[in-house]
């Protein structure tokens, strides 16, 4: 088992779930931070010192406040971390639960364990630490689809955004000059048209309405 644990959480209560969690493993020693900055440090400085963390759970939304940060989020944390560190082992314990975003976080950043939080949240998240040790992908059941050939598409943070905005009642000259004001591209209405119109195509959708449904389906707004 792990013998050296850091815990990135920012809610005192679900801190302490997790550290007795933890302590039942018998894991010696662990860490508790409620800075993703705080957390780079204490990794870096275990690193350093030849005491290195083997494992670190973190929660991927922080709340801001009067201390600035260089890392605002987990995910930023993560990919920060998984550059430097690679051979470290990260479980994300969240509540966001769009497949989307796990599959993200599984192909790009390399997380080692995704638990949701919920009312089961700490049995499954003593059951990632267990997997994780032995080397092996651990995903908790609400998310547990994400790496499923039929639900991969091929799909981009720009395109989530255009579901999102879509959701939200936007059309697609609101989009259009959203992203315009916000320097993304592809910003060109026609641009926007064309990739809706893959997007509907691939999720077999007959019409607007039709793609929201079927992406909110499928966890990805």
């Amino acid at each position: 088992m792990f013998k050296k644990v850091l815990v990135a959480e920012d809610m005192q209560d679900i801190t302490k779930g997790v550290y007795i969690s933890l302590c039942e493993l018998g894991i010696e020693e662990i860490n508790q931070v409620q800075y993703c900055d705080d957390a780079y440090l204490k990794i870096k400085k275990g690193m350093a010192d030849q005491v290195p963390f083997e494992l670190l759970i973190t929660d991927l939304s922080f709340k801001s406040d009067h201390r600035e940060q260089k890392f605002s989020s987990g995910e930023a944390l993560i990919k920060a971390l998984k550059q430097e560190y690679p051979a470290l082992k990260i479980i994300v314990y969240s509540i966001e639960d769009r497949l989307q975003k796990v599959r993200n976080l599984i192909n790009n950043h390399h997380v080692d364990g995704y638990v949701c939080k919920s009312r089961r949240g700490l049995i499954e998240l003593t059951k990632a630490v267990g997997s994780v040790h032995q080397d092996k992908l651990y995903l908790s059941p609400e998310v547990s689809q994400a790496l499923n050939s039929n639900n991969h598409m091929e799909i981009d943070d720009y395109d989530i955004q255009l579901l999102e905005h879509l959701s939200n009642g936007l059309s697609q000259e609101d989009i259009s000059d959203l992203f315009k004001q916000n320097g993304i591209k592809p910003s060109s209405l026609s641009s926007i048209e064309k990739r809706l119109n893959k997007l509907r195509i691939d999720f077999k959708s007959n019409n607007a309405i039709h793609l929201i449904a079927t992406a909110k389906d499928l966890g990805l707004i």
